[in-house]
């Protein structure tokens, strides 16, 4: 026998969703508006179903779902251009949003998107048989970056991020590495950006963007130098 999940996700209204995954490169298989609002969207094997609740509050949703890929730099980079071309833009916050690609301390490389329904969709890459969450490093920059990372693109909560790296980032008898700074400063912009603090954002990426880096160190802070240039844009 040969088994499917697929996805029941709830919406206010049916349109906006259907305009979001259409940008992705999501096909709509299905689309009625009456007795009920229901759409079906595919793409390649990733089939999403939605269905219309009037009482519906987008922004206290906790539904979504995983998918889970081979190539996913590819479908970041095709989701991004897709929203780009759609909405003029990549949103970063507010409702639809799209957030970074990084490899997460659980063993998977993923990111993290927000339809217009409030529906969290992740998308990623096992990178390790392990998809276990790792205990925190002991180093104290290490340990930070592990626990915002988590607290952002895992939990979604960017205010109990931004503290972690605030007290790191404050700390006068310990330094980070170059790679570690750039990465904190990196990330402690985008949560600023996200939270609507565009002045702050700019500062510390600014910040971050001066921070010489040997080649070895821009191959550790890869992905945080890829959002730098992201954010900048």
């Amino acid at each position: 026998m040969a088994e499917k999940t697929i996805p029941l996700l709830p919406c206010r209204t049916i349109q906006p969703v259907v305009d979001f995954y259409t940008a992705l490169g999501f096909e709509t298989t299905y689309l009625q508006k009456s007795p009920y609002a229901y759409a079906v969207v595919e793409r390649g094997t990733v089939e999403l179903q939605f269905f219309g609740m009037k009482e519906y509050d987008p922004a206290e949703a906790f539904s979504g779902c995983y998918i889970l890929t081979d190539d996913v730099d590819t479908l970041y980079a095709d989701f991004r251009a897709g929203l780009k071309a759609a909405y003029g833009r990549i949103p970063r916050r507010g409702l639809p949003r799209m957030g970074p690609l990084k490899d997460m301390s659980y063993g998977v490389r993923q990111f993290l998107m927000t339809d217009p329904a409030g529906n969290s969709i992740r998308v990623g890459r096992p990178i390790s048989e392990d998809q276990g969450h790792r205990a925190a490093p002991k180093e104290t920059f290490a340990r930070a970056l592990h626990v915002a990372d988590v607290f952002v693109d895992s939990k979604e909560d960017l205010p109990g991020a931004a503290k972690v790296i605030d007290r790191a980032l404050g700390l006068e008898d310990e330094q980070p590495t170059p790679a570690q700074h750039v990465r904190l400063l990196v990330l402690r912009g985008d949560i600023a950006q996200r939270l609507g603090d565009d002045a702050l954002a700019a500062r510390l990426l600014d910040r971050a963007a001066g921070i010489a880096l040997t080649e070895a160190e821009r191959e550790a802070a890869r992905d945080a130098l890829v959002r730098l240039e992201e954010l900048r844009e």
